[in-house]
């Protein structure tokens, strides 16, 4: 079994290296084989690296936030992406800590999903693995690499990350001190390898990786994201953009409904949870779209109303069938005043991404209607839609949000980076 084992990786490894030139060969290659060390590496050793790394990344606070100075020095980008670059003390200490949180989750590795027995007497049981070597492509979030460092550790596999230009250096500061919580547990530094530099080949490599790569996974902007599913040779785990939704509906309470749009919208305007467009009942609309609006305008929103918003209140730049298909990641806001509950549904059906939408209401029934008829990842009601994100679904952390059918949907934590097998075991059967 092992030669036969063996050979096919050789004819993977083949096939890769004429297809797929450059230095993420190499690094793929290494990554590959710590996989396969990882994934029967105990959980009490990957958490000891969790502890570890997590440790780490304290001690070289002062040296991650001198790299991010200069990423941000060297960055031109705008006041909300120039937000995702940025490192404080507070955000270096939250990716330690989301770190040690992913240790003490319990481990996803070797759980028995389902367990049955045949008449025969064999009895069959499905049984969690890891995935085996994730390769992560980013861009501006320098914390992303921590997040997914962690995750796949926690859940036994090795990862391939390319972080962005912009925050190369900050990559390189925070990946150095993963690697040190690896060597203090004893595990292979190769399970958590990074691009040397920022050149766009290594792209490519990782797209065209088939047999070394097992899943790939983009967090960036929709030309990444793209790019990505229409080029990629490995499986792909994405979504192309936040278009989310906050529907406030007429039995909603009013104090609740503004609270929750003025967080969805402005507590971090440029993550793909946040808010883009506001659906509010025409029955409450007149009475508290402009409440709603003073609130955020307050905090420098700035707003496209549909004609119906804008009878209430004429003030507001009309918007175009274009911004309803936008994701801001700004502090914009799109607003359109819908009949019920079913329009809403229509209008998030033609204009959203499948990522969150929520609902504001008092009514249970329209809750349950809303919750049941949105084709979305992660639903909400009575919850700003900011929630949606790993650390608050109680993962630790997350790799990405998903938005496909398959596999895993919303927040990708540990659980979501395992894969399966069978199991099957016998008493002598054979089959007739």
């Amino acid at each position: 079994m092992k030669a036969q084992e063996d050979g096919q990786q050789g004819v993977a490894q083949q096939t890769v290296s004429g297809a797929v030139p450059g230095p993420m060969v190499a690094l793929a290659r290494r990554a590959r084989l710590a996989s396969r060390t990882l994934a029967q590496t105990p959980s009490s050793a990957r958490d000891r690296a969790l502890w570890a790394a997590a440790a780490a990344i304290r001690e070289a606070s002062p040296a991650i936030l001198d790299a991010n100075v200069k990423d941000l020095e060297a960055s031109t980008a705008r006041d909300a992406f120039r937000d995702r670059l940025t490192l404080t003390p507070e955000r270096v200490e939250a990716m330690a800590v989301g770190l040690e949180e992913m240790a003490d989750l319990p481990d996803p590795v070797g759980r028995i999903l389902e367990e049955w027995t045949r008449p025969n007497g064999l009895r069959f049981r499905r049984v969690a693995t890891p995935v085996g070597v994730i390769g992560v492509i980013y861009e501006s979030r320098p914390n992303v690499g921590a997040d997914a460092a962690g995750l796949c550790i926690k859940s036994g596999n090795a990862v391939l990350l390319r972080g962005g230009s912009e925050s190369l250096h900050s990559a390189r500061a925070i990946h150095a001190a993963i690697q040190a919580g690896l060597r203090a547990a004893d595990l292979p530094e190769d399970a958590v390898l990074i691009a040397p530099d920022a050149d766009r080949v290594h792209v490519a490599d990782m797209l065209g990786a088939a047999g070394l790569v097992d899943l790939l996974i983009p967090r960036g902007g929709r030309s990444l994201v793209e790019r990505v599913q229409r080029e990629a040779r490995v499986p792909v785990l994405a979504h192309a953009d936040g278009l989310c939704h906050t529907y406030v509906h007429s039995a909603a309470d009013p104090s609740m409904a503004r609270r929750i749009v003025l967080n969805a919208k402005m507590r971090r305007v440029g993550i793909c949870g946040a808010t883009e467009t506001l659906l509010i009942d025409a029955a409450i609309a007149p009475s508290l779209l402009p409440l709603i609006v003073s609130d955020l305008a307050e905090f420098g929103c700035t707003f496209h109303a549909d004609a119906e918003a804008r009878a209430i209140m004429p003030d507001l730049p009309a918007a175009t069938e274009q911004d309803f298909s936008t994701e801001w990641l700004d502090a914009v806001l799109n607003i359109a005043v819908v009949d019920g509950v079913d329009e809403a549904l229509d209008h998030i059906q033609k204009y959203g991404s499948s990522h969150t939408e929520a609902i504001v209401t008092s009514d249970e029934a329209v809750a349950t209607r809303f919750l049941n008829g949105t084709d979305s990842a992660v639903v909400m009601w009575n919850a700003s839609t900011q929630f949606c994100d790993g650390g608050e679904f109680g993962f630790g952390a997350e790799i990405g949000i998903a938005t496909g059918r398959f596999h895993a949907r919303g927040p990708v934590g540990v659980e979501q980076l395992t894969t399966f097998r069978y199991e099957v075991i016998g008493t002598g059967q054979v089959r007739t």
